[in-house]
């Protein structure tokens, strides 16, 4: 298994000069199927129960608190992983470690489905989000690897899509199983299992190592690319001498900038969570919609993001890698919507809002997953994608769900207006901040070229 996860060699057999545009071209197309597939088997795992809780309760005599529990095991664990599995990407052969990832994730979930039991259900749920937490991390050194920053952009944003196609491929999956066998809840999870694997199968297919383990030339020596450090440093290194502690130390602690986009992000998860979690709470008790309408805006506010995510991923390459300065037009927006989301009374409208604030959301979420591994050489990317999962998962979706249901239930719904509105203004405050950053870093990068 070690063996297997340990990055590959170069490859001795060189791609022809005449033939390496082509090439590279075709193994961008599988890299990006692989990940994108990929990603979408991890999502189609991690939903399944969610989606089944209903059923589950019903069938087994969970209450409400079980499944809660459960869940949690799952979330606390995952934000812990990803700090973990993601530093140990950068050790390792990335698409083998996406497949890995899925596989144990689509064992144990046929754990879940031969059981009834409670307490061996929050235990598979604690050791699956350990797996779960190598698919991003991999994913995100992927798209490092094989995209320079000219087009980097939007590939990102199409491989982020893959987190909101994954949410709705997990209903389709649920709602075939469930025809085919009869509402049976351990068939539901077998059947969600055997995709994955199937997902997982195609991923070793399809996927690769870096470019040079195929014959190719690195991305750096193909576009020029190189990562441009705090100090104005350029590297173009993919792996490194360094151990993992020593990378963590050198490239994600003492980064001031790897803070700043950590804190943004954190931020924005924050407000992510804080509105899509309490849509049909929201406006079921203060804007007066209807339970089953409302339940289905959750659905609109997921699935309305992926073409503006996409979009604004492009724009940030066209405006030659200035990914700062779109996330801080996206955050004004934000202000804007949130303010009419909160006090409008037209259900048109706020149906409205809804449907623009998912991509004001996950656009600059998107592009700040990016800018914190354009901070850090590409052997630490993992290091500083599962750095700032840690922060996104223990901290901004925790103060989203436990802390706003807290506030709501003793202060009403504008406790929670004002703990989105803080987020958001910090979010901003921080952006600023890397923008001004990104300025003094391109210009030291020149001066270093001048004298070189």
């Amino acid at each position: 298994m070690l063996s297997f996860l340990k990055p590959a060699p170069d490859a001795k057999t060189k791609v022809p000069k005449d033939k390496i545009s082509t090439v590279y071209k075709w193994c961008q197309v599988g890299v990006l199927l692989s990940i994108c597939i990929g990603y979408i088997g991890y999502y189609v795992i991690r939903l399944i129960f969610t989606t089944e809780q209903n059923d589950i309760m019903k069938q087994y005599g969970f209450t409400t608190a079980d499944i809660g529990m459960v869940l949690s095991c799952f979330g606390i664990g995952y934000g812990i992983s990803k700090l973990f599995m993601g530093a140990l990407s950068d050790k390792s052969n990335p698409n083998h470690y996406l497949a890995t990832g899925l596989i144990i994730s689509a064992i144990l979930n046929f754990g879940l489905g031969a059981t009834k039991n409670l307490y061996v259900m929050m235990f598979l749920m604690l050791v699956m989000s350990v797996a779960q937490g190598m698919g991003a991390a991999a994913c995100q050194r992927i798209v490092q690897l094989w995209w320079g920053k000219k087009h980097r952009g939007a590939i990102y944003s199409i491989w982020s899509s893959a987190h909101n196609a994954g949410a709705f491929v997990c209903v389709a999956v649920v709602q075939l199983a469930t025809f085919m066998f009869s509402g049976s809840i351990p068939a539901v999870f077998y059947t969600a299992s055997v995709v994955s694997l199937i997902i997982a199968a195609f991923v070793l297919i399809c996927g690769a190592d870096r470019p040079t383990t195929v014959g190719l030339p690195s991305i750096s020596q193909y576009t020029g690319d190189e990562v441009v450090l705090e100090n104005g440093k350029a590297s173009s290194s993919e792996l490194t001498n360094l151990t993992l502690p020593q990378i963590f130390v050198k490239y994600i602690l003492t980064n001031k900038v790897v803070w700043a986009i950590t804190l943004t992000s954190m931020s924005l998860y924050l407000v992510r969570y804080g509105v899509m979690s309490w849509i049909p709470s929201f406006l079921v008790q203060s804007k007066g919609f209807s339970p089953s309408f409302a339940k289905w805006l959750v659905g609109i506010f997921e699935l309305a993001t992926v073409p503006g995510v996409i979009i604004m991923g492009a724009i940030s390459d066209f405006l030659k890698d200035r990914r700062a300065i779109v996330c801080i037009a996206c955050v004004i927006l934000l202000f804007i919507c949130l303010t009419t989301y909160f006090f409008s009374t037209s259900h048109a409208l706020i149906v409205t809002v809804l449907f623009i604030m998912g991509t004001l959301i996950y656009a600059p979420l998107t592009l700040v997953g990016l800018m914190v591994n354009e901070a850090v050489p590409k052997f630490a990317v993992g290091s500083s994608t599962g750095f700032m999962g840690f922060f996104q998962y223990i901290f901004g979706e925790t103060l989203a769900t436990a802390l706003i249901g807290v506030l709501v239930s003793k202060y009403g719904w504008l406790a929670s207006n004002i703990v989105l509105y803080s987020a958001t203004t910090l979010a901003l405050l921080l952006l600023i901040y890397i923008m001004f950053n990104e300025n003094r870093v391109a210009k030291l990068a020149k001066e270093e070229n001048i004298k070189e």
